[in-house]
């Protein structure tokens, strides 16, 4: 049995590492896709963790399957297709580490993963994760639906990140509806405030969460704000927990890690999350913060996970005040 199992994008995330000699851009393959990235941060944590999704039976294809491997993921429900080729993004980083997209992805092997391709096996987990890059096309989409009914019937706790890249979707408002349309069928979401934003059509961060919490019956609300910590919303628990002070090189991942802390910390708590308290929240919330800071420290997604012993190092040399 895993402790965690996701379903979504496995892809190349190739991450801007300076200039050649010729002075022309040069990229390094990393491995990422905002699920795997999380079940990476989970797995280098020490918990059990599996994959669904799909990737190319190409060279990248078969790099990342032993990338899997490799961190201890679970490839039972890898598919690999030799008629798609895996999906690759372009990183474009910012001085102060964030970044923007380029996706090549039309079509992408993440987006061709079929209902019926789905092993019932891998649904034996107490956590469910998934996004909604998933669910920009068909089949993928169905399959993502699938999943997600049948973590349902398994009682699984399931986790979801309405992740905005607007490069993929058609148009913003058929985005805002797939990603609105599984809000009601899950437990813990984690949104970023533009995505929140985007969301509700809100700058009003408190009043804009408390409805979407409210109208979905969402178990766990989190609003990472980057640097500055995040926001939580849990049964009548509110609370801003602030940061971490790194050296940010690279922003990709951040979230994820950030998601995979918490999770953790659903594991080691309990997932039964009416019954946390504010000690809990908040401290669940600052191991989170600190999981997600160091992921910036490290360029990639998934190589940039860090260790249980990092996290831990960050949580003494930083005290709350």
């Amino acid at each position: 049995m895993y402790d965690v199992v996701a379903l979504g994008e496995l892809l190349i995330d190739f991450t801007p590492v300076g200039s050649s000699e010729r002075g022309n851009p040069v990229f390094e393959a990393n491995p990422g896709g905002a699920p795997t990235n999380v079940l990476a941060c989970l797995a280098e944590l020490g918990k059990g963790t599996g994959f669904i999704g799909k990737v190319g039976d190409d060279d990248f294809g078969r790099f990342l399957r032993q990338v899997l491997v490799d961190k201890g993921i679970s490839t039972a429900g890898l598919v690999m297709d030799p008629a798609v080729p895996t999906t690759l993004a372009f990183v474009h980083l910012q001085p102060d580490g964030e970044r923007s997209f380029s996706f090549y992805r039309n079509p992408g092997a993440d987006t061709r993963l079929q209902p019926e391709e789905l092993k019932e096996e891998m649904f034996s987990a107490q956590v469910f994760h998934f996004g909604s890059i998933s669910l920009t096309h068909e089949p993928a989409r169905s399959a993502t639906l699938a999943a997600l009914q049948l973590a349902q019937e398994k009682g699984m706790l399931i986790s979801y990140d309405p992740n905005l890249r607007p490069p993929l979707w058609p148009d913003l408002d058929e985005a805002r509806r797939q990603m609105l349309s599984v809000m009601g069928h899950v437990d813990i979401v984690k949104l970023s405030r533009e995505e929140l934003e985007f969301l509700t059509g809100s700058h009003d961060m408190e009043s804009s969460s408390e409805r979407l919490y409210r109208q979905y019956g969402l178990k766990l609300l989190l609003i990472t704000l980057g640097k500055e910590g995040c926001f939580y919303r849990l049964g009548g628990l509110t609370g801003r927990v602030p940061g971490f002070n790194v050296k940010s090189i690279d922003a990709t991942g951040a979230g994820d890690g950030f998601l995979g802390g918490i999770l953790f910390q659903v594991l080691e708590q309990g997932t039964d999350l009416e019954k946390w308290t504010s000690d809990q929240i908040s401290a669940a919330v600052r191991f989170a913060n600190a999981v997600g800071a160091l992921v910036t420290t490290q360029r990639g997604g998934i190589p940039a996970m860090p260790s249980l012993s990092a996290v831990r190092k960050l949580l003494q040399e930083q005290p709350l005040p």
